[in-house]
């Protein structure tokens, strides 16, 4: 993985709590907001001492201007930032999925989502579901900010992220170790609910209107919509993700049951 070595403030009372609970030697401080009593911020607050992590109170207008006006519900903690993985550690990551034979590869491959919003709800899932690793563009798409790690609740740390130059290039090499890669396609004849994703899968999710590129659509496998009976045409790209990874792991547990 490459570490920018950077720091950022997060902020919010369920991303703090997670960063503490899962990975607190990325906080070096934390600021607490003067005067609230909250039980939830006096769990973070003995959290923060039980691990020696150092903390001042400060007031809303400082949260406020720590979290560039987002909702801190009293709290923020500067961190180092999320570890970015590249294609070495897909690499490494496919070779050690590949050796272990219980383990059936699952990935979430995002092209070009630029909304950190939905980046943040879809990483929330991917670690829901077990997802392996998350696989996004380098150019044109959502990092991991701030506000992706608060709507991400812990999961952008969780969740290996990996960004690559050339999203076909690495499809292709998903392709050549035995994965499926499975689109998502609004004009497909084809329902999600109809096609076998039981075994390696890799779920190919398009950018925010647009869908996916046209490289990209044509270097899957197989496309499948979801069937939408109401007046709109299509889903969020987050909900939609949500919908496609619960189906494919119905599917793996019907499989070994």
């Amino acid at each position: 993985m490459t570490d920018p070595r950077k720091s950022q403030w997060m902020y919010g009372i369920h991303t703090v709590h997670a960063l503490l609970k899962t990975d607190a030697r990325q906080i070096s401080e934390l600021r607490l907001m003067r005067g609230r009593k909250d039980r939830r911020l006096q769990t973070i607050q003995g959290l923060a001492d039980a691990q020696e992590i150092p903390w001042l109170w400060a007031t809303r207008s400082e949260l406020d201007k720590l979290a560039e006006a987002g909702n801190h519900q009293g709290v923020a903690a500067l961190c180092r930032s999320t570890a970015v993985a590249d294609e070495a550690y897909l690499d490494n990551l496919l070779a050690d999925l590949l050796d272990k034979s219980e383990q059936t590869p699952l990935l979430l491959v995002l092209d070009e989502i630029t909304d950190p919003h939905n980046l943040g709800a879809c990483l929330r899932t991917a670690d829901a579901v077990g997802v392996h690793a998350v696989i996004t563009t380098r150019d044109r798409s959502a990092g991991i900010t701030p506000v992706v790690r608060k709507v991400a609740s812990g999961a952008a740390d969780s969740v290996p992220f990996v960004v690559v130059t050339n999203l076909v290039r690495t499809i292709e090499r998903l392709k050549r170790e035995g994965i499926w890669i499975i689109g998502t396609d609004g004009s497909s004849k084809d329902e999600l609910y109809d096609t076998n994703l039981a075994g390696p899968v890799a779920l190919v999710m398009g950018a925010e209107g647009k869908g996916m590129r046209r490289l990209t659509r044509e270097a899957c496998d197989h496309l499948v919509r979801l069937p939408m009976h109401g007046v709109v045409s299509s889903l969020n790209v987050s909900v939609a993700t949500g919908v496609c990874l619960y189906e494919i792991c119905r599917q793996r547990a019907c499989t070994s049951a």
